[in-house]
């Protein structure tokens, strides 16, 4: 059950990961900026979410 749990939450993280990294390139077409964001991930997503 442990182990089940670690990876929903491994692919979770990596989803946001992946999230920030397309939106960031969309929006700023900067290789830099897409892997500042694709480090902050979730952070990013929810700034994202709320500021749009």
């Amino acid at each position: 059950m442990v182990s089940k749990s670690s990876t929903t939450v491994s692919s979770g993280i990596g989803l946001g990961s992946a999230l920030a990294v397309a939106i960031s390139w969309s929006l700023h077409k900067s290789i830099l900026w897409a892997i500042l964001h694709g480090l902050f991930g979730w952070f990013y997503v929810i700034y994202y979410a709320i500021t749009r």
